[in-house]
């Protein structure tokens, strides 16, 4: 090779590295009902082909009669969002190989593709769920050097062959979903930067223009990514994190059944713990609760109450913490656009009062949450787009209505 051609070879080069950019993202949600929670034969096996279809999707947490007659997805687009985290169990993936596999990963292809349609670009995110224990999250939570991991691993190259030739301007590969490694299990262990390497390697053996979402651990909070090392770092990558904090607000329930957990404020400062208590008390009498089991659910969610407002949570925290996120990528010459706030939401008050936030307090909150990540120029997903469960776009019940005050408060 002579010396002027390597010149314009180490020009071109140089020049692709300067254009090299993930995927292109701002304003996203995500559907987690489509493609997780895979229909189960009699015999308690993934269906095969496993995954439902869209009018299963829909039909599964409310009457098919509930959607309006338009194209679901392109209705997604309308509201405003750019892209959809899309959530897929990779159990029916981690539970075949050979042609079964490739037929998974068919109907997985031809998912994204119906997205793609409808102007929306995609973050695949595999994402553990607890349905078939064998194939949950405790695969992705092992040993750095177990052969569940090494299993795990392989699966995401083949999911990364089967997103790379739908264009890498249209698709994402985000290979984990809140994996508990350190700092959680307090094992002071390299596991999981030695599992997120691995995994970016794999993918990267397939596709150097994949854009790739990488995780911290600590169930991909803020602080499970500031404890990453990004030394797998390349201009593709993103760096994920999820903003359920203060959890005490955002996911107000109480794990008995049939007890109270609701009503904190938004911000702390706009309320107090009495106020909060009195509010209860007044929900547990309207459902007919006795003195002693009022005393007993009281006495179960005061301590966290009495937490709540010794914190004092409001809007300077929420800027802080994602404030510690910034300053990881500044500390580490990533750009603050190359975080992904790929989850945070809150629950909306139950009509019943046993769970959730006013959704005046939901609405501030969402809010805060928000303009803190624009304000850093970081791309996010609200959770979700449609379910029974108090945290939805679409009206958690009833006619399948988008509710306005939400986007309102999504700047959509």
């Amino acid at each position: 090779m002579t010396t002027i051609l390597r010149v314009m070879l180490m020009l071109v080069l140089l020049a692709g590295s300067a254009v090299a950019a993930p995927l292109p993202l701002q304003r996203g949600v995500n559907i987690h009902e489509w493609l997780n929670w895979s229909p189960l034969d009699d015999e308690g096996n993934y269906r095969w082909p496993p995954y439902r279809s869209v009018a299963e999707w829909l039909a599964g947490g409310r009457s098919a009669e509930d959607w309006p007659a338009t194209d679901p997805l392109a209705d997604i687009r309308a509201l405003g969002f750019d892209y959809v985290r899309l959530t897929v169990d990779p159990g029916p993936l981690l539970a075949s190989e050979g042609d079964r596999r490739r037929e998974a990963l068919a109907v997985l292809a031809d998912a994204v593709r119906q997205l793609n349609a409808a102007d929306l670009r995609v973050v695949f995110n595999l994402h553990s769920v607890s349905q078939l224990p064998q194939y949950g999250m405790d695969v992705v939570n092992g040993p750095a050097g177990s052969e569940a991991v090494a299993g795990y691993s392989a699966m995401v190259a083949d999911v990364a062959r089967m997103l790379a030739p739908l264009g890498a301007g249209r698709v994402a590969i985000e290979p984990y979903n809140e994996p508990a490694h350190y700092p959680c299990d307090a094992s002071g262990s390299e596991d999981w930067q030695e599992i997120m390497t691995a995994t970016v390697a794999a993918i990267r053996a397939v596709s150097s223009e994949l854009t790739i979402v990488a995780t911290g651990g600590c169930g991909g909070s803020v602080t499970g990514l500031t404890d990453i090392k990004p030394t797998f770092d390349d201009p593709n990558l993103l760096y994920s994190f999820h903003m359920y904090e203060p959890h005490s607000f955002t996911h107000q329930r109480s794990d008995i059944e049939g007890d109270f957990a609701s009503g904190l404020p938004w911000p702390a400062s706009a309320g107090s713990a009495e106020l909060t208590v009195e509010m209860l008390k007044a929900h547990m009498m309207a459902a007919g609760l006795s003195e002693a089991e009022q005393a007993r659910n009281l006495s179960a969610v005061g301590g966290a109450i009495e937490e709540y407002f010794a914190e004092d949570w409001g809007e300077a925290q929420v800027t802080a913490r994602i404030g510690e996120a910034v300053d990881w990528a500044e500390a580490n010459g990533i750009p603050s656009e190359r975080l992904f706030m790929g989850e945070f939401g809150a629950i909306l008050m139950s009509a019943d009062g046993r769970m959730g936030a006013f959704n005046a307090d939901r609405l501030r909150y969402l809010t805060a949450v928000r303009a803190a990540a624009e304000a850093n120029g970081i791309p996010w997903a609200i959770w979700e787009y449609a379910n029974p469960y108090g945290m939805s776009v679409i009206a958690p019940s009833g006619p399948a209505v988008p509710d306005r005050e939400m986007l309102g408060a999504l700047g959509l």
